[in-house]
């Protein structure tokens, strides 16, 4: 299609600002973007549309539209939203470099534009190709009644016999071809093995599609990258205040929320026009991506209302006002939740250059879908706030069938650390690529709005237990704050070498040149309790061999491991080393 079609269009308003003698250039496809520099994004022949975001002072304009010429664009078209009238910077630097400009009225989406688009470039394709984009079109703007991505799955099943799912980043999957004698379900473990190859070959930079072999067959991932959450990208109107963020912004910040298509194919044997048909799917699968983020605004704004209360201090009974209102949106017939828990959690990056707040957000909504309720719908059960650092959920768990509780157990199923991330944590450790780090706190469940106050510090101390672990992706509940765990990651680090050094370097020193293992020896000693006999066994030496161990580490060290104190030193020294 031409650009001057989209002007003629009425129900677009679009309104030219330069360069119409360019209007009969070719639109291949739609990109919707506020980064700096989109480039990387772009193929050449896409009408861009901004919010303008990336815009802080008018030399920014010459810099952005040289990029998107270099890149081939067909045209950009700018929301009116943000400042109001586009800048004549922006229309002065769009003249000089030869590119058309439109303003997008604030009453006109991004995702109209994004979709008529999408429609008129597949139905200039010959056959097979451009029915089926119609047909997934028009059932993709008919609402929920029209089956959302399930039916486009479908669709390119029966049309193209392609077998297809969509995939969260934690390898959930979200839809999925229904379709009688379309084969077994995609296994678990293949969704979560497709999700991590998807976070690591967007971490590395590759271009989608990203193909990969595996026991279970060929597939070929596209990503489905939506730019709804961002300032003003969903259309010229202003973006919900709670999901707005800085106008620069790198792959970091979308790589962890980013849903995949996942076709059982390999699209390196593809034709450039069946690619770009899979590229539009994914546009409009984008489009109900962006739809159901925005379902979640409103159970966002009560998760933040009721923790600021929290936060605040406020009288248990103003908080417990504000729970009655949200009960019945989180948990429907049920009125008011007899039982919350607390989840924090944190996405830190090296060099904390990036605003983890809503990145975490994102993440722990799609972790959190799903627990806490057997509803085959859980998506509306979630309510995550932000505070600019870690992302806070408020989970309302509903009792227990009467059939199912017992005299020793809780009226309740409560979430466990553990069981958070049994199967994301190894598709998020890709996404978190050497750099970055998620740690989540879990609290105990409270009955009452008088115990959330307190649940929300256990969950955040449950959390700084889990930063003090090693790996990429850790979580700790709130048993483990009824121990020594909970003191030893708040010991500063200087502290905690000087300590083991002090007691552990005489013995490890010692082993070295001897070979004599006393660290395992007295690492033993204590698990045994100090027992001689269950230490011998155990390590399979006579007992007069272990007393004469025992007895230089304590010549070592000056300490008498027969006194409780010295026993708990070692002890202490031993976890934190």
């Amino acid at each position: 299609m031409r650009l001057r079609a989209l002007l003629e269009t009425d129900t677009l308003g679009l309104r030219l600002l330069g360069g119409e003698d360019e209007l009969d250039r070719t639109v291949r496809g739609v990109m919707t973007t506020d980064l700096r520099d989109p480039s990387r994004y772009l193929s050449g022949g896409e009408l861009v549309l901004t919010g303008l975001a990336w815009r802080r002072k008018p030399e920014d304009s010459e810099r952005f539209v040289r990029i998107l010429t270099q890149a081939g664009v067909a045209g950009l078209a700018a929301g009116e939203a943000e400042l109001g009238a586009i800048p004549d910077d922006l229309v002065a630097a769009c003249s000089r470099n030869r590119l058309p400009l439109f303003a997008v009225d604030e009453d006109v989406a991004f995702a109209a534009i994004t979709e008529h688009v999408v429609r008129q470039v597949s139905s200039e394709r010959a056959g097979d190709l451009a029915a089926v984009v119609d047909r997934h079109r028009r059932l993709m703007t008919s609402g929920p009644a029209g089956g959302g991505p399930e039916v486009v799955l479908d669709l390119l099943g029966s049309d193209l016999d392609l077998r297809a799912w969509v995939l969260s980043p934690t390898g959930r999957r979200i839809a999925g071809s229904s379709l009688a004698g379309a084969g077994p379900e995609l296994p678990a473990p293949v969704c979560s093995t497709l999700a991590g190859e998807h976070l690591a070959a967007t971490r590395s930079g590759r271009r989608g599609p990203y193909r990969l072999a595996t026991q279970a067959g060929t597939y070929s991932l596209f990503p489905i990258r939506s730019w709804g959450h961002y300032p003003a990208a969903a259309g010229g109107g202003r973006a919900a205040p709670e999901a707005q963020a800085p106008a620069s912004r790198d792959v970091r910040e979308t790589v962890l929320s980013d849903w995949l298509l996942a076709v059982e194919a390999d699209a390196g044997e593809w034709s450039a026009e069946r690619l770009d048909l899979l590229q539009g799917v994914t546009q409009l699968i984008a489009v109900e991506r962006d739809r159901r983020d925005a379902a979640r605004t409103v159970r966002r704004r009560l998760a933040q209302e009721v923790l600021e209360l929290v936060q605040a201090g406020a009288p248990p009974a103003e908080v417990a006002a504000r729970l009655r209102v949200a009960a019945p949106v989180l948990l429907p017939g049920l009125g008011a939740a007899p039982h919350w828990q607390v989840v924090v959690a944190r996405v830190e990056w090296e060099g904390g250059d990036l605003d983890g707040g809503p990145i975490t957000q994102s993440l722990l909504e799609e972790i959190l879908v799903g627990q806490g309720t057997d509803d085959p719908e859980p998506s509306d059960r979630i309510a995550v706030a932000h505070n600019g650092e870690e992302a806070i959920a408020l989970v309302p768990l509903p009792s227990l069938p009467a059939d199912e509780e017992g005299p020793h157990r809780s009226p309740v199923r409560g979430l466990e650390a553990e069981e958070l991330l049994a199967a994301v944590g190894e598709p998020l450790a890709r996404g978190l690529d050497g750099d970055g780090r998620l740690t989540i706190g879990v609290s105990a469940v409270v009955q009452s709005a008088e115990g959330l106050r307190g649940a929300l510090e256990e969950a955040r101390h449950a959390r700084r237990v889990a930063a003090a672990r090693p790996g990429r992706v850790c979580a700790a509940g709130h048993q483990e704050l009824a121990s020594h765990v909970l003191l030893l990651p708040f010991v500063p680090d200087d502290v905690r070498r000087a300590f083991t050094a002090r007691l552990l370097d005489p013995l490890r020193d010692y082993d070295r040149r001897h070979r004599a293992e006393l660290v395992p020896t007295l690492e033993a000693f204590l698990d045994s309790d100090g027992s001689w006999t269950r230490c011998a066994s155990r390590l399979h030496l006579h007992v007069n061999t272990l007393r004469y161990r025992v007895g230089r580490i304590e010549q070592l060290t000056g300490r008498d491991l027969s006194r409780l104190e010295d026993k708990l030193d070692f002890f202490l020294a031993l976890r934190m080393s």
